[in-house]
């Protein structure tokens, strides 16, 4: 297999001057491997023959960065350097294991992760288990059988490593992974998150959930689940929740193809996509720029967006319910939004990310409400939509849509489309370019003001009017001072205060 060093990418490890370092040092693992596929990475590798905190300290010196040990167990050093307008790099030293540079290989994950290159020599590449064999047929084999059993998160990075490079998991592999699938259970929350947002952040998430439910790992992994493909649905539903929620991670991921980020070159590449295209396309730019501000520095806003659009009707298989009138799934989207905050809290998420997670599960339904109601929206309709979803409801919009594609399939109407990108249009309208007037009006008058002018006292009676004052103001009821105190003065008289 060709192997060209890609200078410019590692031209940090001629600055730091690694090659002279007294101990050897090598490049490992998935470093090496993406650079046998070409494939650009910001976090390296290394493996040093001696203690990895003095090779951390010089390269955090050099290249003005902080370092701290990550694994006290195996002496693994993680050296971070911040980066003017780009992602932080992060380069990992370990230290090698069983003696030399081929025993250490031998005890990883898999062999396309087994590869090292030395330093020294940077033409010698150290293989000792045919990684590059594996590379060229697109295989993923274990190092041994012995891989699942030290660690069975290696079973959640096979399957994320085989969608992510589109390789495929050899027979004896996959045989290897099935008995340690319930050894799963005692792999850390935090280890677990971490790898399933990978899975989520990666292209084609929805290949790699049912790798994971064809496996069996689902079942162990998250169980309230494991009831959806057999929770059949009535019209306008095409597909069973399951197949409906992998639909509707495939839809996502087009859809953000071409609404977040650089518009592919080759068009939209469908119809419906052309459409959202048309209706949404001036707010490409905003939208990218919103998934863009992470709610944690580990974790991107895309991925959470898409870890809802997992949980979205996790909530249906007790909700459902059945009369003359059809298949009803009442309260389902309180129930998934219940199930995301207990993941929320399983995985460790922060409070915010999972505030936001149940957000997102709880109102996605709302548009479609909308939908159903009215195709032209009143700014009173648009701001109640903001005021219960936030900033969230952007993303409320990209899922909606994305579920409304799953739902109907090839049954989807131009009309139907075209109808919930319109109310998509318009929200999406009102928060960025209307924000002052109708999502969020500065105040006219405030808490003080109205117990001034009417002697109210403060507590909940003059919480709803200064609530319902902020929501005529946004409605375009209210436009002055003057009229706020007229509103103010006529609410008093309809809501007296409750007897004593």
């Amino acid at each position: 297999m060709s192997f060209v060093l890609p200078e410019r990418e590692l031209a940090w490890l001629d600055a730091v001057h690694v090659q002279d370092f007294p101990d050897k040092v090598y490049l490992v693992g998935g470093t090496t491997r993406d650079i046998l596929l070409g494939r650009t990475r910001r976090d390296f590798d290394l493996v040093s023959a001696g203690d990895p905190r003095l090779l951390a300290r010089r390269i955090a010196a050099h290249l003005h960065g902080a370092w701290f040990v990550l694994d006290e167990q195996r002496l693994t050093v993680r050296v971070v350097v911040p980066r003017l307008g780009k992602p932080e790099r992060v380069i990992d030293v370990a230290a090698m294991q069983g003696g030399s540079i081929e025993a250490d290989l031998r005890l990883r994950d898999f062999t396309i992760n087994a590869i090292a290159l030395d330093l020294r020599d940077r033409r010698r590449l150290i293989d000792p288990l045919g990684g590059q064999t594996d590379l060229r047929n697109k295989h993923l084999r274990l190092c041994s059988p012995q891989s699942i059993q030290d660690d069975p998160l290696r079973l959640l990075r096979g399957i994320r490593l085989a969608v992510e490079l589109d390789f495929r998991i050899t027979p004896e592999t996959l045989d290897d992974m099935r008995p340690h699938i319930a050894a799963l259970a005692r792999v850390s929350p935090e280890r677990i998150r971490d790898e399933l947002f990978r899975m989520l952040d990666n292209p084609n998430p929805a290949a790699a959930f049912r790798a994971m439910q064809t496996l069996g790992v689902l079942d162990a992994l998250m169980p309230e689940l494991s009831c959806l493909p057999t929770q059949q649905q009535g019209p306008p539903h095409v597909w069973n929740v399951w197949d409906h929620t992998l639909a509707v991670l495939d839809h996502l991921e087009a859809l953000l193809a071409v609404l977040a980020g650089e518009y592919p070159a080759e068009g939209a590449g469908s119809l419906w996509l052309g459409m959202a295209v048309g209706a949404l396309g001036r707010y490409r730019t905003h939208i990218t720029d919103l998934l863009s501000q992470d709610l944690n520095s580990h974790r991107t806003r895309r991925a959470l967006l898409f870890f809802a659009a997992l949980l979205h009707d996790v909530g249906k298989p007790d909700a459902f319910s059945q009369d003359e009138r059809g298949v009803h799934f009442y309260r389902h989207a309180f129930i998934s939004s219940q199930v995301a905050r207990d993941y929320g809290k399983r995985l460790a998420l922060s409070n915010e990310e999972t505030a936001h997670l149940a957000c997102l599960t709880r109102q996605h339904m709302r548009i479609h409400f909308l939908v159903n109601a009215q195709r032209t929206l009143d700014r009173r309709v648009i701001y109640r939509f903001f005021r219960a979803t936030g900033e969230a409801g952007v993303e409320i919009c990209l899922l909606s849509l994305a579920d409304t594609l799953a739902t109907y399939g090839p049954t989807l109407t131009s009309e139907n489309w075209q109808t919930e990108l319109d109310i998509c249009r318009q929200l999406l309208e009102a928060w960025w370019l209307q924000r002052e007037e109708v999502v969020a009006p500065q105040p006219l008058l405030n808490g003080h003001d109205l117990m001034t002018s009417f002697g109210v006292s403060p507590g909940p009676r003059l919480g709803a009017l200064l609530h319902d004052l902020t929501e005529a103001q946004a409605a375009g009821e209210v436009g002055s001072r003057q009229q706020a105190l007229e509103f103010a003065r006529q609410w008093l008289l309809d809501h007296p205060p409750e007897p004593a």
